[in-house]
Parts: C-alpha cells; sequence; structure tokens
C-alpha cells in the first residue's frame, strides 16, 4: 500500500483575452481547458471588453482574469497555457507581438513567488501597467499584495497611468 502524499496547492491568477472570432466561447473554452489541466477555477472575474494594447488597429479584446488552484510548477503552467493557445489556433510570430489572437493566457501571480527565468517573469512584468489586467484582477483579490512592487492590487489601479476603458459586461 503506497503512502497518502498530500499535493500541496497554490493559487494562480490568469489573464485571459481574445479578439478573434467568438470571444467569449474562446474564453470560456480557455477556462474550461485549464480546469482540465492546470487546477480547479476557484473564481472567475466578469467579462471586460477593451481596447487593444500595443498594436492599436484591431478589433476590441474580451478579457478575464481567473485564480485557479494547482499543484503544477510555474513552468509546467506555462506549458500547459502553450498547450492551451496552440490547441485554441493560436500561432505565435514575434513580428506579430501585439496582434490579434483567438485566445491569449497569462500567468499574473503564483502565490507570492518572484520568478525571473528566461520565457518565465512572474509576477507578470506588465500587469500593474495595463487596466485590462488589474480591473479583472482587481474584483477578485483587490488587497493581494504584489510581491515585488509591495502594493495592493487596488493601489496598482489607482496608480496606473493606463487610460485605456475598460467595460464590464454583465456575465461571467
Amino acid at each position: 500500500m503506497q503512502p497518502y502524499i498530500q499535493k500541496k496547492y497554490i493559487n494562480v491568477y490568469l489573464c485571459l483575452g481574445s479578439n478573434m472570432g467568438d470571444r467569449m466561447g474562446q474564453l470560456r473554452k480557455a477556462a474550461e481547458l485549464i480546469s482540465k489541466t492546470i487546477g480547479k477555477i476557484a473564481q472567475k472575474s466578469h467579462f471586460y471588453e477593451t481596447q487593444p494594447w500595443g498594436n492599436t488597429e484591431q478589433d476590441a479584446f474580451l478579457n478575464q482574469v481567473v485564480m485557479a488552484n494547482t499543484s503544477l510548477d510555474p513552468r509546467d503552467i506555462l506549458k500547459e497555457i502553450t498547450l492551451i493557445e496552440r490547441e485554441m489556433g493560436r500561432t505565435r510570430k514575434d513580428s506579430e507581438k501585439w496582434g490579434p489572437r483567438p485566445i491569449d493566457i497569462d500567468i499574473l501571480l503564483y502565490g507570492k513567488r518572484i520568478i525571473r527565468d528566461k520565457g518565465l517573469e512572474i509576477p507578470h512584468p506588465e500587469l500593474h501597467k495595463r487596466a485590462f489586467v488589474l480591473v479583472p484582477l482587481m474584483e477578485l483579490a483587490p488587497e493581494y499584495e504584489h510581491p515585488i512592487l509591495k502594493q495592493q492590487i487596488d493601489e496598482l489601479f489607482m496608480a496606473c497611468e493606463d487610460p485605456s476603458e475598460v467595460v464590464m459586461l454583465d456575465l461571467k
């Protein structure tokens, strides 16, 4: 008989975005795949419509932040995210850094961990500069303290200089 081993779970906050096709359907499918591969989703923000970041000559995005309980390490989460994005039709082209995409999934926070490796930075290095990330994240965790900046998410939002309009849709 094998001994029972208690898995350690940690909260990971992920930002989902889509501006191609059935945007809401894309976000819902991504959340379903995250639940199956990364961990049970414990919280979801509302959906938010936002203007594109970087390359503004494209359709508006639909964004959502989800919080999942995971036993995966950050590198494994990144691998799963890449597989989900590929399965949902995303192709990564360096020339289109902020181009249109059916799905985009970013790791925002992984517990209180700080990771600065090649290809993986947690907390997300642009989190505090983007209203489309801060608004849905603030809905779920307004008092969560950014591990590097030592400010709560609601404080980061108040200091954010991004003038983008973030419009909540009355759906989750």
